[in-house]
């Protein structure tokens, strides 16, 4: 455990279990920490409630990312020893991830198959990077991000 968690776990927790409070939800909070690319420590608060949360996460994730950008303002300004926080509200942004590689998967099935280009709908920036990365390893298949942000997507192609 980092000292950033150390000093901060309480402090998360108290202000995640307050915000969550004001929305008369009761939570669990869990951290995970990993090293990134950089060896610098990328931490997750996973927020567990058995509440429903569609409102809490809103429409593409909005409401949730609102969330991360304040757990992040409140607890990242001035710290070098931590690169990033994200925030996970019942395992919505796995999930995500996961159907989000599956769109793509099938995506490249449909590429190969008529060998035409094939556009995405618009995702954050977070997940078409998974994207990205995921559909790296096919050597048939090349990817692009166009478009501006709220509606940027991913296109991808047969490899020329």
């Amino acid at each position: 455990m980092t000292d950033f968690l150390e000093k901060n776990r309480g402090k998360i927790t108290e202000a995640v279990k307050k915000l969550a409070g004001f929305m008369s939800l009761e939570c669990q909070v869990e951290f995970h920490e990993q090293l990134n690319s950089e060896n610098k420590i990328e931490l997750t608060v996973s927020i567990y409630t058995p509440d429903d949360v569609r409102f809490l996460i809103g429409k593409n994730g909005q409401n949730l990312k609102a969330l991360e950008h304040l757990v992040r303002s409140m607890f990242m300004k001035d710290n070098k020893e931590i690169h990033g926080i994200s925030v996970d509200l019942n395992d919505y942004r796995r999930s995500r991830v996961s159907c989000v590689i599956d769109m793509a998967k099938h995506a490249v099935q449909r590429v190969r198959n008529t060998q035409k280009a094939e556009t995405l709908l618009p995702m954050s920036a977070s997940e078409r990077r998974v994207v990205h990365m995921e559909l790296a390893s096919c050597p048939d298949i090349a990817t692009e991000s166009m478009g501006d942000e709220p509606n940027r997507k991913i296109i991808i192609k047969p490899y020329p």
